[in-house]
């Protein structure tokens, strides 16, 4: 039976690779007369490496497989497929291909082969004509440079293959350069290779003559690809209730007091869910970790002005450019002259070309450069001319430039856009009111009298620094608060020596059966602490502020008292001036200051939402007249490819026609005798159907 057996062994495979991974020394004899024969096809395929060979593709398979049985045979086999592979890989077919190429992956998996080696001919077998070995190769690249790093960094490993990487990028190849940046995108999102030097290799992408390369590198430092991901979780979460949901709720039902403390309550619990989905996400961090972004936007600049790409290109460019001058704070200013080109209210995607002037504006701009970016598209935009939704989108990217850079708002400019205060269009005199407000607490000098509000000490504290004047302070501001020694250190001793006392006069409290005052109401205590810092001349605040920020550590909650005093100065008068409000309460998400970068929501941003034109409010009516089905008469034809009857007939004809038939002239003439005996034949007849 044995012998039977080892007969059919060399010609079934499959059933000789179980048992050599059963008992491999049992089996040493066969697994050689089956390499021989490997060795042998070998010398064949050299002479004819174009023509497909389904036994060596089967024995190369099998020798994979039982290749970690055998170590000292098999040592030469994976640099011969290697080389294999190298010399021949443009003509050989393309299922041997692959087959030699998953044999090599099953051999790396097994750690029997390099992986640096391995992955440089991965790299090179990209440029083959072959897509689905091109999607096998990247996956298995990925992967591996993923388990080479999964306990610790291999830095030898990653360096040269990020060297090898850097020659790819310039591969004369466009598919291979193409898939050799989407390794390093996908390892960099990964957090494998997060480092600066694959941020800096990837900018050597952008000046690629290739579009889909470099279309591919700026799309890595905008970040669409994840915002488009997020994008499409958040509208995937249908399951979870909106705000609108829970109004709804509360409009439905009887508005009571109740109902009306549990709607707030539902609110701020949906806002908390909210932030807890959101995932942390670090935006932008590889704009960051350039090494010199001053020469990368220089040089961006310089592609931009020559650029004969399409015009979504270009203006993926200027997106990345106004990116780097806004976040490193760079001088580029040969940018703005080119983008005032562009400011016109008729231009294709203007708004976004405003959100790139803002972006690009910064305080160590000179205000002259920026001056005449305001005055292009004041004159362009904030016009009567125009159309309201045109004004109100000159006058929001105005207020953001400004906000960035505060100096390149002029006098005159800022009296003229004042005025359309009262302008008759709802959505311009709001732009115009957060123009306003943003100067108020800016510099409210700037404003005539009769706009800059009721003075708070904010307001008074309000002042713009000069070009190039830095505001350095040693101390934390509004610690004036806060005590010089914490509360918890003078009651930590205490603490420790009091326990009997403190239980003690617990017992005597409780004996006696009298009410203990608790004074612990946040409020009052939040006016205490203002009337005293408002007693204080501002050098012994400074004074204080100083000693309390190099005396103790600060917690949160002293933090927390420090944003609540600073918001109260917004709030709280001016000596000699009525109070506004009493105290106030700190939101979270009001806390948040404004960003490294801007959305477009800011420059489009109405606040009353335009009238639908004719075309559209039809288009919505019609919408919803699709599934109206249940309203439609239903025919109850069994055959619906028979022919009417004489009936639906009479319908359809003319009426010329029909006025002088027999029925129509007839009708006239029934007796009321006839008409009655026709409604009881009518009934009879319908009581007939219905008992059917």
């Amino acid at each position: 039976m044995s012998g039977r057996q080892g007969n059919k062994l060399p010609s079934n495979l499959p059933q000789l690779q179980n048992l050599i991974k059963r008992d491999p020394t049992s089996y040493t004899e066969e697994f050689l007369q089956q390499y021989h024969h490997y060795q042998s096809h070998v010398e064949i395929f050299t002479f004819q490496p174009d023509k497909p060979s389904k036994e060596l593709a089967e024995l190369v398979m099998f020798l994979a497989q039982v290749a970690h049985c055998y170590p000292e045979h098999m040592a030469s086999f994976p640099q011969q497929l290697k080389e294999l592979l190298s010399y021949h890989h443009t003509v050989l077919d393309a299922d041997l291909r692959m087959t030699f190429c998953k044999a090599l992956i099953l051999l790396r998996n097994k750690n029997l082969i390099n992986p640096t080696s391995l992955l440089e001919l991965f790299f090179q077998l990209l440029r083959c004509h072959d897509k689905l070995l091109r999607k096998t190769l990247y996956t298995h690249i990925v992967s591996d440079i993923k388990n080479v790093n999964a306990k610790h960094k291999n830095n030898k490993v990653n360096t040269t293959l990020q060297n090898f990487m850097y020659t790819m990028l310039r591969d004369s190849n466009p598919t291979a350069a193409k898939i050799s940046l989407d390794v390093m995108i996908e390892l960099y999102r990964r957090n494998i290779w997060n480092d600066a030097k694959t941020v800096n290799v990837i900018t050597t992408a952008c000046f690629s003559k290739v579009t889909k390369v470099l279309v591919a590198s700026l799309k890595f430092f905008l970040g669409r690809d994840e915002d488009e991901k997020q994008d499409s979780d958040s509208e995937s979460e249908d399951d979870v209730p909106t705000a609108r949901d829970l109004m709804m709720r509360y409009a439905t039902n009887k508005k009571t007091t109740k109902r009306k403390k549990k709607l707030e309550k539902a609110m701020k619990v949906l806002k908390k869910q909210k932030k807890k989905s959101k995932p942390e996400v670090f935006n932008f961090s590889a704009i960051h970790l350039i090494h010199d972004p001053q020469d990368f936007a220089e040089k961006l600049l310089k592609q931009l002005e020559n650029c004969k790409e399409r015009f979504e290109v270009k203006m993926m460019l200027m997106d990345l450019i106004s990116r780097l001058v806004g976040i490193h704070e760079l001088f580029l200013f040969n940018f703005y002259p080119f983008v005032q080109r562009f400011l016109q209210p008729h231009q294709r995607e203007v708004t976004k070309i405003l959100l790139f002037a803002a972006q690009a504006s910064h305080q160590l701009v000179p205000p002259e450069i920026i001056q005449s970016v305001l005055m292009t598209i004041a004159n362009n935009f904030v016009t009567d001319k125009n159309s309201g939704e045109v004004m109100t989108v000159g006058i929001n990217a105005i207020k953001e430039i400004t906000a960035r850079c505060p100096l390149a708002m002029t006098e005159d400019l800022l009296q003229d856009l004042v005025q359309y205060k009262t302008h008759k269009n709802k959505n311009v005199m709001m732009s115009a009111r957060t123009l306003i407000h943003l100067f108020r607490s800016l510099n409210p000098e700037m404003l005539q009298k009769k706009f800059r509000g009721k003075p708070t000490e904010a307001s008074l504290e309000a002042r713009i620094h000069e070009y190039g004047e830095l505001d350095a302070k040693d101390y934390i501001p509004g610690a004036e608060v806060l005590d010089v020694e914490s509360q918890k250190e003078k009651g930590g001793t205490q603490d420790e020596d009091g326990w009997e006392s403190a239980s003690l006069s617990e017992k005597e409290d409780n004996e006696d059966g009298e009410w203990i005052d608790v004074h612990h109401s946040s409020d009052e205590e939040q006016q205490e602490v203002a009337e005293k810092v408002k007693s204080m001349p501002i050098e012994e605040r400074k004074a204080k502020a100083a000693a309390v920020s190099t005396s103790r550590l600060l917690t949160q909650e002293d933090f927390h008292k420090i944003r609540l005093a600073q918001l109260s100065k917004e709030l709280n008068s001016a000596p000699g001036k009525a109070a506004k409000r009493k105290n106030i309460e700190i939101d979270d998400e009001e806390e948040e200051g404004r960003g490294e970068l801007l959305s477009l929501r800011d420059i489009e941003h109405l606040h009353k939402k335009p009238k639908s034109d004719k075309e559209t409010r039809l288009a919505t009516a019609m919408a919803g007249k699709t599934d109206r089905k249940e309203f439609v008469k239903k025919k109850t034809r069994i055959n619906p490819f028979a022919s009417s009857s004489n009936k639906e007939k009479k319908k359809h004809k003319n009426f010329m026609m029909m006025r002088y038939s027999h029925s129509v002239r007839t009708k006239n003439k029934r007796s009321f005798r006839e008409k009655q005996l026709a409604l009881r034949d009518a009934l009879l007849k319908k009581r007939r159907r219905l008992l059917k």
